[in-house]
């Protein structure tokens, strides 16, 4: 559907960070296909969709041939969210069950059931005349209609009976049942497709990708996403060409005059910077050095630490960088520093490289990441570890920010823990090498 000025109308689909996946929501009148294995977030996803738009003040229907109403008001007590205001037509038991009849037949379930169950959503529709419609069950419709061709003709149906009555819908699907070449996002505008898997150490890994949306462009690629207390958090892939900002060129000073002077003033705006060395040389001081100088100009920085815990960081840091009264805690208390410490068994890279931006967003002018061993060594699992942080720091430089972070080994090359060696010094504009005196005697 368009609006008066010819362009596509969306509809906000309630999911933090999946309206910028889609490039702006839902298309008004669409048809979608939400795809996923149990426990993988479908149902969330749309109870999160219908229950914005009641917000909205719009007519929301949610069919159900799998959950519930039970369930449902379970799903929703987990989350704080309350139905009230949404139609839900539940499905889960045939007229059969209800009325404690008998369900054994001579017929074959989509001679009987198919038919007593399209009429009773049929029915539900028209009493209600929603303009949004979430039907969680396309598994169960497909077991009932027999055969491959009665399913696609009654899909087929139910798009062009939903169409005429100007319905946004959702079909959620779990891909239980497969039904040989007949695939059901060829017969749907918009395609969704939410996966789950176990690594062998930490939370579930939880990823989405859109495969078609049709009418309406979409960002490709996988997404990472979680589930929380509030509903699905999507974390859309960073692209960093698509965040080019001008800004000025600031040199961040580290307060120690030498040091100062090897690096002409300082760190330069919008420049990654790699702290290389063995452990005990004052790696992780040095770049706190930058931190408490920016903060004593009032300028906020973020640091994310992997290899200690927070109180340690901070006492350290008190001891021989901040110099100030009441310490960093007093710069977290003002809002002007963000730190935390990462736990990478429980956080993808998706989601880290979006706390990374939202410290952006709320004026970082300098960022650390110390170290990046922890980041990389925590995350064998995960592919392309080193091209997302490529991504990142390229979006950080384009931001403005100074980017430090802080590598612990002898060389050049970084160890991943999984038999091979990464070389991370292309990702550095600029690369400190920080030896002891005893390390040096030992290496002569």
């Amino acid at each position: 559907m368009t609006n008066d000025s010819g362009k596509p109308e969306y509809v906000p689909t309630g999911v933090p960070g999946l309206d910028h996946v889609l490039r702006g929501g839902f298309l008004r009148e669409g048809f979608y296909l939400v795809q996923g294995d149990p426990g993988s977030g479908k149902t969330t996803v749309a109870l999160q969709y219908v229950l914005c738009r009641r917000e909205a003040g719009e007519r929301c229907l949610y069919i159900s041939l799998t959950e519930s109403r039970r369930d449902f008001a379970n799903a929703c007590r987990s989350h704080g969210w309350s139905l009230e205001g949404v139609d839900l037509c539940d499905l889960t038991r045939s007229a059969a069950n209800l009325a404690d009849q008998s369900e054994v037949s001579i017929f074959h379930p989509s001679e009987t059931e198919l038919g007593e169950t399209t009429r009773a959503i049929l029915a539900e529709v028209d009493r209600v005349r929603p303009q949004h419609v979430v039907f969680d069950g396309l598994s169960e419709m497909r077991l009932l209609s027999g055969d491959a061709l009665r399913y696609r003709r009654q899909l087929l149906a139910l798009k062009e009976f939903f169409a005429e009555r100007g319905a946004t819908v959702l079909l959620l699907d779990d891909r239980s049942s497969a039904f040989g070449e007949l695939q059901p996002e060829s017969l749907v505008g918009g395609n969704i497709v939410l996966e789950r898997h176990l690594p062998e150490y930490g939370r579930a890994r939880r990823r989405l990708f859109v495969t078609k949306v049709r009418g309406s462009n979409f960002k490709e690629g996988y997404h990472d996403y979680e589930i929380a207390r509030g509903g699905v958090i999507v974390h859309p892939r960073l692209v960093a060409a698509e965040h080019h900002d001008r800004f000025s060129q600031e040199v961040w000073p580290s307060g120690v005059a030498n040091l100062d002077a090897m690096l002409a003033g300082g760190l330069s705006a919008g420049t990654t910077t790699l702290l290389l060395g063995p452990a005990g040389v004052g790696k992780s001081t040095v770049s706190m050095l930058f931190v408490a100088n920016a903060l004593r100009k009032r300028e906020k920085a973020a640091v994310y630490i992997f290899d200690e815990v927070l109180g340690t960081l901070f006492e350290r840091s008190d001891k021989l960088c901040c110099g100030e009264e009441g310490g960093l805690r007093k710069f977290v208390a003002e809002g002007r520093l963000h730190a935390q410490q990462v736990d990478p068994a429980e956080m993808s890279p998706g989601a880290f490289a979006h706390e990374v931006r939202r410290a952006v967003d709320e004026g970082a002018k300098i960022i650390v990441i110390d170290s990046l061993n922890g980041y990389l060594n925590a995350m064998p699992e995960e592919r392309f570890l080193t091209t997302r942080l490529h991504e990142m720091f390229a979006y950080l430089n384009q931001k403005g920010v100074s980017t430090i972070m802080v590598v612990a080994q002898h060389g050049m090359m970084l160890g991943t823990g999984g038999g091979g060696d990464i070389d991370v010094s292309y990702l550095a504009d600029t690369v400190l090498l920080s030896v002891s005196r005893c390390a040096s005697s030992a290496a002569s």
